[in-house]
């Protein structure tokens, strides 16, 4: 099969969504001829025209605004947010408008509309471009919260946000743009609320997030030569959350760890470990859970005091070693 960016894979559904349903447009700042701001959008308006690549003027706010109109309507709107950092602008709209909508008009509107949303750290650009804010979209009834880690999941799930009557937020890592992985031509779906298994274990669990799907099967390679088989468990979906196969992987293995980009504190793999410690997995439990999330700091715009504010592999490595010594 082809290997394709996950660059490439969100273009490409994107693409294929508009060439199969008119109610589907892109709406964002420069995501026309200069292609957004990290360039997932390049070419599309060659295609489909600036009627259905729409550029915006710089506010969050007016954006999210229009989309949540235009879906009301019945149009299925993506729009891009450039940074996920910008969220907070459009907070109001999400979480007062699109979430709320269709409860109010009890079931009689729908607002499908998806938000592209690049996010995270590793790109140098500092505190207000760097964030992870997802715990605080899952939090709000109404919306639900996509992290797709590979190229392959990222097209299936845009395809699922994208056919939804609900607001989807779909959360980009922006150093996954240029990561690869085999990727099927012809259109697919994976359903949101569905999580997946990226590497099979027996020893211990990791529930991870978006690039740290990445650096936990990282872990796991090295973990291997010292005899300790990891489990890495991708949720693929923060809202839903497919909570029957995190359970079934504690129940398997007996002991978890998760790890999450975002600030610990109030972080949703806060979430997870509840989920876990309120179920009848806890009995199945060796040893206490634990977290690794970002720490409680701006992350920095120095490349070595950004790569220390969030988990990276080595911290995943400590963790789990500690974890089996103790167990």
């Amino acid at each position: 099969m082809r290997q394709m960016t996950y660059q490439e894979a969100v273009r490409e559904a994107m693409s294929q969504l508009m060439r199969e349903d008119e109610r589907v447009f892109l709406m964002g700042e420069d995501i026309g001829i200069y292609g957004g701001a990290f360039g997932v959008s390049r070419g599309m308006i060659e295609e489909f025209g600036p009627e259905r690549i729409r550029n915006t003027p710089i506010s969050e706010a007016a954006i999210t605004g229009a989309a949540v109109g235009a879906a009301l309507t019945g149009m299925r709107p993506i729009m891009e947010l450039q940074f996920s950092d910008f969220v907070t602008i459009a907070m109001d709209q999400l979480v007062n408008q699109a979430a709320k909508l269709r409860y109010m008009y009890g079931g009689k509107a729908s607002v499908p509309m998806v938000v592209r949303a690049p996010g995270g750290s590793g790109t140098g650009a500092a505190a207000q471009h760097s964030q992870s804010l997802e715990a605080w979209l899952a939090h709000v009834p109404g919306l639900k919260v996509v992290q797709p880690a590979t190229a392959y999941d990222a097209k299936g799930l845009l395809r699922a946000a994208v056919e939804d009557n609900n607001p989807v937020i779909f959360y980009e890592h922006k150093l996954l743009y240029g990561t690869k992985s085999e990727v099927p031509e012809e259109p697919y779906t994976i359903p949101i609320g569905k999580g997946d298994i990226k590497r099979a274990g027996r020893d211990v669990t990791v529930v991870a997030t978006s690039i740290m799907v990445h650096k936990a099967l990282h872990a796991a390679e090295v973990l291997e030569k010292d005899g300790i088989s990891v489990e890495v468990v991708d949720p693929r979906t923060l809202v839903p959350l497919d909570t029957e196969l995190i359970l079934n992987s504690v129940k398997k293995t007996s002991r978890v760890v998760v790890v999450y980009e975002a600030v610990k504190r109030g972080g949703y793999g806060a979430e997870i470990v509840s989920t876990i410690v309120e179920s009848d997995a806890f009995d199945y439990l060796d040893a206490p859970v634990v977290r690794l999330g970002g720490k409680e700091i701006p992350i920095p715009q120095n490349p070595e005091l950004e790569k220390h504010a969030v988990p990276q592999v080595d911290d995943i490595v400590t963790a789990i070693r500690k974890m089996m010594r103790k167990a």
